[in-house]
Order: structure tokens, then C-alpha cells, then sequence
């Protein structure tokens, strides 16, 4: 029964408080640059008008079909999650959550939307193995990959054994979150490009959907954040705020990279931060044997 609540609760909260804090970011990002900028609500506003709006698709049955299971499976990421769940069948849920958005891009017949796929893909090559590393990291740490085992026995020694892990962790939530410098599939804002890149072919409740999945997606990655915390959750969520600030002050101060350097760079943090604090971390388990 508690398992069926959290889901639920995963499932109805987590649209308000990630538009809330999408709305939040809107209005950071236009003090940033000197705008007013919109309501706190503006996002829901958004959505709302997308699902009023005609839902035109080039492909009809593929195009809807992949788009459903990307978010049907991005939800479903996030229910495993959220009920303490193996962690990597989460982060092997919320990959294919993505290759299925990737799918739907490919499906129509727009050589900005197959750019968009491909450059999505390039992001996912970034960004995955920094995630598995991560679930290995706290696996070693806490002796489990179940969600609910690792939050019950996260404290600071958790975040002392994996500095480096959670450092290639903050640098890959740039690419979740599709910010600057490494929002090179879409962007949330409009600063970046006319051509909204795998969502070009998106309109009306179709890319209303994608919003919301991008909103259960922002709860999954902030919550393996806070995860490195769990012990402490006042700690834990001061530290997600933070983590969602710095990113949106990131977003605001870089320019967007090349998919060369998004690569190289991705791969140099993972396997320096992430690789090496896996090798650190087990000779010290070895010592201690």
C-alpha cells in the first residue's frame, strides 16, 4: 500500500512542483538578463495552451506511439525510483525512456528533427555512463542498488567516499536538464534557436507531453542529487536547490558547445572524477579486507 502511494504521489506531484520550479527558473534566467520575465505559473499556462491547441503529427501512428512510451517509460522511471526500487533498472527505464524520444524524431520526415535525434544521441553517449558510474559509486558506498537501502544508510561518509562520482553527476545534470552549454538537441528557452531541434516536429498536446515528461525527467536526476544526501534531508534538498541555481546560472553564462567538445569533455569528467574515485574507492575497500 505505501508503495502504491508513492507512486501516485510521484505521479500527481511531481508536474506541479517541477512546473513550479520551471517557472521559477524562468524568472532567475530573466533577472539574469535583465528582463522582468514571466509569472511563476507561466509554464502551466504553456502547457494548458498547447493541449487547447491542434495536435498536427507527420506520422500518425509512430510519431504518437513513440512519443507515448517515451513518457509512459520516463514515468515509469520514475515511479521505480521514487518507491525505492534497483537503481539500475531506473537509469536502464529512463534510457530508454529517451531512446524512444529519439525514435519519435526519426519518424518524421524533418532534416531538422533527424539532427535533433542524432544530436540527442551524442547527449545520451555523454551522459550514460556518468549515470551507471554513479549507481556503482553508491553501490560500493552502501553495499546496495536498491533506492530505499541506499537512502536509509546515506550520510556524510557517503558523500566523503564519492566526491568525485558526484561531481561528474552535477557535470552530466547540464546535459538532463538540457541547458547551456550542452543543450545541443532542444532548448526550454527561447535564446538558442529558431528550430527547436528533436521536438521540431512536436505541436500542440504532443509537445505538451514532452514538457511534462522533461518535468518528471528534471524530479529523477535531482532526485539521484539528493540521494548522495538522503540521511539528512534538509541537507539533501539545500543541496538540490543549489544544484538546480547553479545550473540555471550556468545556462545563463556559457555558450553553447560543439558536439566534439560536449563529448570529449563529458568523457573526461566521467572517467577522471567518476573512474578514479571507483579505483580510489576500491583499493580502500581492498586496504580494509
Amino acid at each position: 500500500m505505501k508503495l502504491l502511494l508513492a507512486a501516485l504521489a510521484f505521479v500527481i506531484l511531481t508536474p506541479v512542483v517541477c512546473g513550479l520550479l520551471a517557472g521559477f527558473d524562468r524568472i532567475i534566467t530573466a533577472k539574469m538578463q535583465g528582463r522582468y520575465g514571466p509569472p511563476l505559473l507561466q509554464p502551466f499556462f504553456d502547457v494548458l495552451k498547447l493541449f487547447e491547441k491542434e495536435n498536427l503529427m507527420v506520422n500518425q501512428f509512430y510519431h504518437s506511439f513513440y512519443l507515448i512510451c517515451y513518457l509512459v517509460f520516463m514515468v515509469a522511471s520514475g515511479i521505480l525510483f521514487f518507491t525505492g526500487q534497483d537503481l539500475l533498472l531506473v537509469i536502464f527505464a529512463f534510457t530508454l525512456a529517451d531512446i524512444f524520444l529519439v525514435l519519435a524524431a526519426y519518424s518524421t520526415n524533418s532534416p531538422f528533427s533527424f539532427i535533433g535525434a542524432e544530436r540527442e544521441l551524442l547527449l545520451m553517449m555523454s551522459a550514460e555512463p556518468m549515470l551507471l558510474i554513479a549507481a556503482v559509486g553508491l553501490f560500493m558506498a552502501t553495499k546496495s542498488f536498491k533506492v530505499g537501502s541506499i537512502a536509509s544508510v546515506a550520510d556524510l561518509n557517503t558523500i566523503l567516499l564519492l566526491p568525485g562520482v558526484f561531481i561528474g553527476l552535477l557535470f552530466i545534470l547540464t546535459i538532463k536538464l538540457r541547458k547551456s552549454p550542452f543543450d545541443l538537441s532542444t532548448s526550454h528557452h527561447a535564446h538558442q534557436e529558431i528550430v527547436k531541434g528533436v521536438t521540431t516536429e512536436f505541436a500542440g498536446p504532443s509537445l505538451a507531453l514532452v514538457e511534462i515528461a522533461h518535468w518528471y525527467e528534471t524530479a529523477i536526476m535531482l532526485g539521484i542529487i539528493y540521494l548522495f544526501f538522503a540521511g539528512n534531508p534538509v541537507i539533501a534538498v539545500s543541496v538540490v536547490l543549489v544544484a538546480y541555481f547553479v545550473e540555471i546560472l550556468i545556462d545563463n553564462t556559457f555558450a553553447r558547445f560543439k558536439w566534439e567538445l560536449t563529448l570529449k569533455s563529458s568523457w573526461a569528467v566521467t572517467f577522471i572524477f567518476g573512474g578514479l574515485n571507483l579505483i580510489v574507492l576500491f583499493i580502500i575497500e581492498k586496504v580494509k579486507i
